[in-house]
């Protein structure tokens, strides 16, 4: 598929991400969705009469040709949903969005990702959590993703860039501008350090309704989003909500219970929706990381194992290699999660595999 085309199917009036991808499944091309006819567009399962006429009325192609000559011109890498460098966790998620910008050096398929997230009026409390973090997480090849909003989010990227941990910020706007302005000598570090994220075109205000649609960016990018100080409401738990809908790991600092920032931490505690850490090394327990620099890779042998599913056989054959995620075995087999979970279940009671913290699986 031409990139031009690509970014204009971006450019249509209505179609958002889930409709993109059943318009590319069904006519096989973006270049084919703009060379579709009426009657063809029609025949598409959740295709209606308003979708068809933003189709073939529109002047995405117009638009995306203004759009290409700004990313070619400053170096943006564009990533489509179908292109193999787009990242693999978010791709997994049904809303994903249908193309990224990225300006940066990082591997948003890293093999160890998390996203931080809080608020905005972070309090030194917040800000010697971020530091901590940074610092225990330097040794582990981790890729930490944000959002560079005040606060928590810009305090993380800074931590990151100290420690030289690579860290990848997600932007409610386009890339031909910043929000906001005062980070970016920040931004300008991360772009060597990590990268730079959207899903907006140029031309695209920080508009406040933006912000809630770039964090389900954030926590689908990641194995896990650690929530470091939040008031009952703000980003950071909607942050929160999504990657707990999207089945990841959510974990918070808790916080004295009459901090104003550490209500939304307590809360997910409480209810459940967030694994309670302490410090730093809590997460990297609870990742499975503990003994990844303490041990040297063993190379796994070849098992045989009797009266296996052709499905239980392909994620024996796979952890052979090491142990995987259940995103990672999932994208890998083309199987979806509710599916593969009695396969892994099944291969756990006979003692065939073990689970590891973070959704993690290797062999027994």
């Amino acid at each position: 598929m031409s990139t031009l085309h690509k970014i204009a199917l971006t450019f249509i009036k209505s179609i958002g991400p889930v409709t993109a991808k059943n318009l590319l499944a069904y006519c096989g091309s973006a270049e084919k969705v703009f060379s579709a006819t009426k009657s063809q567009l029609l025949q598409i399962p959740g295709i209606g009469a308003k979708s068809v006429e933003a189709i073939l009325g529109t002047n995405a192609l117009t638009r995306a040709a203004e759009e290409l000559k700004f990313v070619e011109k400053h170096g943006i890498e564009v990533l489509f949903f179908s292109d193999e460098n787009y990242p693999k966790r978010l791709k997994n998620c049904i809303d994903s969005p249908i193309l990224l910008y990225f300006k940066g050096r990082a591997d948003l398929n890293n093999h160890r990702i998390i996203s931080v997230v809080g608020t905005r009026n972070a309090t030194e409390y917040g800000r010697s959590l971020c530091k901590q973090l940074a610092e225990v997480l330097a040794p582990y090849n981790v890729l930490v993703v944000s959002g560079l909003a005040y606060g928590i989010d810009v305090t993380i990227h800074k931590e990151c860039i100290a420690n030289n941990i690579a860290t990848v910020g997600v932007l409610g706007h386009g890339l031909d501008r910043l929000y906001p302005q005062l980070h970016k000598s920040v931004s300008q570090k991360m772009v060597f350090n990590g990268g730079l994220l959207t899903e907006f075109p140029i031309l695209t205000n920080p508009d406040r309704q933006n912000f809630p649609q770039r964090n389900r960016i954030i926590a689908g990018i990641a194995d896990a989003t650690i929530v470091v100080e939040a008031s009952l409401k703000g980003g950071a738990l909607i942050t929160a909500e999504i990657a707990n809908s999207y089945n990841k790991d959510v974990y918070a600092f808790p916080g004295r219970t009459n901090d104003l920032f550490s209500e939304g931490c307590n809360f997910l505690i409480k209810t459940n929706r967030a694994g309670l850490i302490n410090n730093a090394n809590d997460l990297i327990y609870y990742m499975g990381w503990d003994d990844s620099l303490k041990e040297k890779k063993k190379q796994a042998q070849t098992t045989l194992h009797l009266n296996l599913t052709a499905n239980e056989q392909k994620v024996v054959d796979l952890l052979q290699n090491g142990q995987l995620s259940i995103d990672d075995l999932s994208i890998a087999l083309n199987i979806q999660q509710s599916k593969l979970a009695i396969v892994i279940l099944t291969l756990e009671m006979q003692s065939i595999i073990v689970s590891l913290p973070g959704k993690v699986y290797k062999l027994a």
